[in-house]
């Protein structure tokens, strides 16, 4: 791979953005640019990027990244044909031009009625997580700005108690305007969130705790209230220990806050059992107790020792011969 000259990836990027309006000749000299950029150390047999089954071009990101910044105008300025330009890249199944399709869709304006579709196929198509977390970010950059209460209604979707397949992309969605300091009305979020970090399987912690702590980042005091109000009514035993199992992650003063509600509780004796009405006697209630010496009583009733045995039988018979002996 040449050393990067950023003198010359400018003009070979600002080339491209002369081919915006003619997919074809863009995706021939767009392949150029990658090609020309390989490093071939890195490249494996069957050029694949790990973890993922999309070919890769191993083009460093900064190449990625400065044709994005040539494209980011025309795009906004021609969604239509940013759309159209973005099929193409999508279809073309490497990396980098999936990574340049996501970030087209994020130049189009969330009316778009297309926008949704293209990202739900999308999302559902892709293992690769940066192509997953661009779709979910860069591609809903400017509804988080314009529309924020689509994004959250996009985001419930997401997120809905009967779909927990796509919650983990309702998160990943989330963190962005979490993040985004000029954004502050947290509360629907929160409201959000809520029951998904009580019911959240155990495949889902890694996300969660990156949810968590980009919470608390933006609000401390919420996040604490929030999350010991999970802990202190959650019917589901696992929140507890999801919870737990995440919490060496969280910062200190959180780990701290929730130190208490953390600690694994010793079981109740046969709960159950032991709610029946009546005052307690140690560990019993008092029906309890009573049904117990009750049983005790019958069985030394049933286990007379054979001389106590023997002696009552002597005297049925002294009775019947009119003297006690």
């Amino acid at each position: 791979m040449p050393a990067i000259d950023l003198a010359r990836l400018r003009k070979q990027a600002n080339r491209l953005a002369d081919f915006f309006f003619l997919p074809d000749e863009f995706m021939k000299h767009l392949r150029e640019v990658l090609e020309f950029y390989v490093n071939h150390t890195l490249r494996t047999k069957q050029n694949i990027a790990p973890g993922s089954n999309s070919k890769t071009y191993r083009t460093p990101a900064a190449v990625v990244t400065q044709i994005e910044n040539e494209l980011s105008a025309i795009a906004e300025a021609n969604p239509d044909y940013a759309l159209a330009l973005a099929d193409i890249l999508w279809d073309e199944g490497a990396l980098e031009t999936r990574l340049l399709a996501a970030f087209l869709l994020g130049r189009i304006p969330p009316q778009e009625e297309r926008l949704l579709p293209r990202l739900t196929a999308w999302t559902q198509q892709v293992r690769d997580t940066d192509v997953r977390s661009a779709l979910l970010s860069t591609s809903l950059a400017r509804m988080r700005k314009e529309t924020p209460n689509q994004f959250l209604a996009l985001v419930r979707e997401y997120l809905h108690p009967e779909r927990s397949q796509t919650w983990s992309n309702g998160i990943q969605a989330l963190l962005p305007m979490i993040a985004d300091t000029a954004y502050a009305n947290l509360p629907p979020i929160f409201d959000i969130v809520e029951p998904v970090i009580e019911e959240a399987p155990s495949t889902l912690q890694n996300v969660l705790t990156e949810l968590i702590v980009a919470l608390y980042r933006a609000s401390a005091y919420e996040t604490t209230f929030m999350l010991k109000q999970v802990l202190t009514h959650s019917q589901n035993p696992m929140t507890a220990v999801t919870l737990r199992r995440i919490a060496t992650s969280f910062p200190l003063p959180l780990q701290k806050e929730l130190h208490n509600l953390l600690i694994p509780q010793p079981l109740t004796a046969q709960k159950d059992l032991d709610e029946a009405p009546g005052e307690f006697v140690g560990n019993m209630s008092v029906s309890k107790s009573v049904e117990v010496k009750m049983k005790t009583t019958r069985k030394m009733k049933t286990t007379r020792s054979p001389k106590a045995a023997a002696i009552k039988t002597v005297r049925r018979k002294s009775k019947k011969g009119g003297r006690d002996v």
